[in-house]
């Protein structure tokens, strides 16, 4: 942080994450049941849900002293994200997967466990994240509106968490965020952000996901000769920026 006002404005906004989540669970008392029953009729590991809708505690670790660098988005919470052990995001496969690729590219500054703070695009747990819309479909209208608002939540969410903490965002998984994906709402919200100015377009940039690797080898296959890995990222990240949003 670069001043107590940063940190209040931070701490401000961690609370309004807070409350996204508990309006979800007054919203849809039942979301659990439904999470569970999704579970059982799918291919795939059984497990009891935990954490029906997931905040970060990752975010509660953040003091005045801390140095954030970025702001990652994935998509919502997995598994081992809803565990009552973790309530964290990017704890499984994909989020280790990110920290060792931050790891190896130590040019880039970037300790993903310490100058990062992750958001999601919803907190509500599914499986995998394509199972969001049979969640909708065991759910219905009601439950498909609530998920749809907690989108333009998080996505006003990311605009206040940008402008206090004025860093790079980088958006992880933009295939469901074209039209009729499972984050178009998303996509919408962020839209209007960008054009009424409460989001920096220059500071947002759009990725393939880490899972099985696909972030790191869309970079291989378009980084340029000579070209540093940050530019390259910047110059990719910008590129997908352009189609996906703009």
């Amino acid at each position: 942080m670069t001043g107590r006002a940063d940190y209040k404005a931070f701490c401000t906004y961690r609370d309004d994450f807070r409350a996204i989540v508990y309006d979800i669970q007054n919203a849809i008392p039942d979301l659990q049941k439904l999470q569970q029953t999704l579970i059982a009729s799918r291919e795939g590991p059984d497990y009891h849900v935990d954490t029906p809708v997931v905040y970060n505690n990752a975010l509660d670790d953040v003091n005045e002293d801390s140095d954030i660098r970025l702001i990652f988005v994935a998509d919502n919470p997995g598994r081992r994200e809803q565990a009552a052990a973790n309530r964290r995001y990017l704890v499984g496969p994909s989020g280790k997967i990110a920290e060792n690729f931050f790891k190896g590219e130590p040019d880039l500054g970037i300790d993903f466990r310490k100058n990062v703070i992750i958001l999601n695009k919803t907190p509500v747990h599914t499986p995998r994240t394509i199972c969001l819309k049979e969640l909708c479909a065991l759910g219905g209208d009601r439950l498909k509106a609530v998920i749809d608002e907690s989108e333009a939540k998080m996505a006003a969410l990311l605009a206040g968490f940008f402008a206090a903490l004025r860093v790079p965002v980088w958006i992880s998984g933009y295939s469901e965020m074209r039209k009729n994906g499972v984050f178009a709402r998303y996509t919408s919200s962020l839209r209007n952000l960008l054009s009424q100015g409460s989001l920096d377009k220059n500071g947002v940039f759009l990725y393939r996901h880490f899972s099985m690797n696909q972030f790191t080898i869309d970079l291989r296959q378009k980084i340029l000769p000579g070209e540093s890995t940050a530019d390259a990222l910047r110059r990719i990240g910008a590129a997908y920026r352009d189609r996906i949003l703009l």
